[in-house]
């Protein structure tokens, strides 16, 4: 359980304590390690248990509450403790950060606002894992392509695949496309619920009801599909996005999220929660010329432009393609990572809908995805060696780009 942030809870209120132990129980990222409704005593429970997070519910007597919060960040500095009341007033807030509080928490406890504080906390080094390290905090990856047919959906299809391999991940691919995606295909999966299901129950939307709507595959990934009928029109908005894209992260390793072409504001709230932007395209000028554009845009975005990755797709598909050194001239962008061309067993595993790590899982591309999977969750590897042809005349075209 390297991964699992370990939590003791107080609350002398038995409903709320209920509610929040509930809640907790639910996120496969966190180990209820102590529970109780009496402050007296929960520091010497704090020292013996050792959690990573001390939550302390005010209301029961903000007072004596204070006064623990207090004497657990000097007693078990390593243990970092968040507070949560009904009450937000400003001197409450003041007095639980200065009595050594990280976080002041609303009541009802709502998931997505643990998870944000719980990612802010590992981002600053608040707590470390069982063995000492860091907790690795959840990633969101988007798949953004640059036009149609460039690989945008066998990209992320196939890298949830890859990730969930790896028995430490757990990882649910989500389809945005909400007209024409096609990610059940790829794994040939009939969904019962889809990502409108969620849509049309975004009022009671919990964890354990999100988590029905999903559909695991035999390689243990799970997806979130688009609508099955295109006059389903999905009413969810840029926030209710957020929340559900807070609740997969709550307890999932990973999000990879395939989005639109449209660019609209369901996909920028995508690109705006994400911590890595694929940006996927091929070696020929209408591709190249759109990561100029896409690249153009996301450039304005400070938070975004950082995160954006190039992804080149299908390297070696023909002699003529623009090599990669002119290519990134023009972008002005470093390759992240090459993918090479092999259309046979692509087509293939699309067809069967067998993912490549069943379908071919030798194959040179199917190595490049565990490769660019592997390099995402931080572990040294090699793109899959792919050649690049050099069109000159192809090129010229491309300087028309920045005119």
């Amino acid at each position: 359980m390297n991964d699992v942030t370990r939590l003791a809870l107080v609350d002398p209120d038995d409903r709320t304590r209920r509610d929040v132990k509930n809640l907790l129980l639910g996120l496969d990222m966190v180990w209820l390690e102590a529970e109780t409704g009496r402050y007296e005593g929960f520091t010497e429970t704090v020292a013996q248990s050792r959690p990573d997070l001390a939550l302390v519910a005010l209301d029961g007597d903000p007072q004596k509450a204070l006064n623990l919060v207090h004497r657990i960040t000097h007693e078990v500095p390593d243990c970092t403790v968040l507070t949560v009341s009904a009450s937000q007033e400003g001197s409450l807030i003041l007095q639980a950060m200065r009595a050594g509080a990280k976080e002041f928490l609303s009541h009802p406890l709502k998931i997505d606002d643990f998870v944000a504080a719980l990612d802010r906390i590992r981002q600053s080094g608040g707590h470390s894992g069982e063995d000492g390290k860091p907790v690795r905090s959840n990633r969101v990856i988007a798949v953004a392509g640059v036009g149609g047919g460039v690989g945008c959906t066998s990209l992320a299809v196939n890298l949830g695949c890859a990730l969930a391999e790896n028995a430490a991940n757990s990882v649910t691919v989500i389809d945005l496309d909400l007209a024409l995606g096609d990610a059940d295909v790829w794994l040939d999966i009939i969904p019962d619920y889809t990502i409108q299901d969620v849509a049309e129950n975004l009022s009671r939307l919990d964890y354990s009801l999100l988590k029905r709507s999903l559909t695991r595959h035999d390689c243990g990934a799970f997806l979130l599909p688009r609508p099955v009928q295109m006059e389903e029109m999905v009413t969810m908005g840029a926030e209710d996005l957020k929340r559900v894209i807070a609740l997969l992260r709550a307890t999932f390793s990973h999000l990879v999220i395939d989005i639109g072409k449209s660019y609209g504001a369901l996909d920028q709230t995508v690109l705006d929660a994400a911590d890595d932007i694929l940006l996927v395209c091929q070696l020929d000028l209408p591709a190249l010329r759109n990561v100029v554009r896409v690249l153009q845009y996301l450039d304005l975005q400070e938070q975004n432009a950082p995160k954006v990755k190039i992804v080149l797709n299908r390297m070696g598909l023909t002699d003529r393609q623009i090599s990669v050194s002119k290519a990134m001239e023009t972008i002005g962008r470093e390759v992240y990572w090459k993918l090479p061309n092999d259309y046979g067993t692509m087509i293939e595993s699309r067809n069967n809908g067998v993912p490549l790590i069943s379908h071919a899982p030798t194959s040179r591309l199917t190595e490049s995805v565990r490769g660019l999977s592997a390099k995402l969750d931080g572990i040294d590897a090699q793109p899959a060696s792919s050649s690049g042809g050099g069109s000159k005349s192809l090129f010229r075209f491309l300087s028309k780009v920045h005119a």
